[in-house]
């Protein structure tokens, strides 16, 4: 009976991914549209096909993602993370595969991209790796104190696991125009700083007291400012 529940979830979850695929596979205006929020109000044709292509290699993993999560042993408890740890879950499992994909290098002979050297802090604040690392800390902390050794692991494996998607945004092989090149990056980057913080609310703070809302509503409020646009692109990844 159990394994039919999982299966039974899994489809469900399946079909929900497909709607949601279905929903959100981009087209050119949701290309212009992440480009103009990440500094390009005026892209061009091929600027847009570039951001496209970047949405559609994370979103395509999504339907297949809903079905598996089920399947794995404890992944239950995500449902009762405030609601919300299945789909970032899923949000960084599908960034994790597109970006893994992206480290082999572009087989076009076009390459504009920077080739300067990268770090961390050109793309993301320190104060954003601060804040994630205070809030990891915080749930590792609240989950250790009340016994919650299978959240606590997840926390700590979801995060880890965006830290290694935003490691391999800043250091994948150049590709395509420069300027889209840097933005997509810094927005792979941040998002998935900011998810990751997001999930240590979710996962870390569930027991429904008081301290728990404002912790929770703390932390998102970090999603929220860490996942946003910058003023303008690091000076320092930019240099050439």
């Amino acid at each position: 009976m159990q394994l039919d529940n999982a299966l039974a979830v899994a489809l469900t979850c399946g079909v929900f991914g497909l709607v949601i695929l279905i929903v959100l596979w981009p087209g050119e205006r949701q290309g212009a549209r992440l480009l103009a929020k990440w500094g390009l109000p005026e892209a061009t044709p091929d600027q847009v096909a570039m951001a496209v292509r970047y949405l559609r290699r994370r979103r395509f993993w999504y339907p297949w993602l809903f079905v598996g999560l089920p399947l794995i042993p404890h992944a239950g408890d995500l449902q009762d993370s405030n609601g919300g740890g299945t789909i970032v879950v899923t949000l960084l499992l599908g960034a994790l595969i597109a970006e893994m994909l992206a480290q082999r290098p572009a087989r076009t002979a076009r390459r504009e991209a920077t080739l300067a050297t990268r770090r961390m802090p050109d793309f993301v604040p320190v104060w954003a790796l601060v804040v994630n690392l205070l809030a990891t800390l915080a749930a590792v902390v609240h989950l250790a104190f009340l016994g919650q050794w299978t959240l606590l692991g997840i926390t700590v494996a979801a995060n880890a696991a965006a830290w290694l998607v935003a490691i391999l945004a800043v250091r994948r092989p150049a590709e395509g125009d420069s300027v889209v090149d840097l933005a997509l990056r810094c927005r792979s980057a941040r998002v998935v700083i900011g998810l990751g913080t997001g999930l240590c609310a979710m996962t870390g703070w569930t027991a429904g007291n008081l301290s728990s809302l404002v912790a929770f509503v703390v932390t998102v409020a970090a999603f929220r400012a860490i996942a946003a646009p910058p003023g303008k692109l690091p000076a320092a990844a930019a240099a050439k």
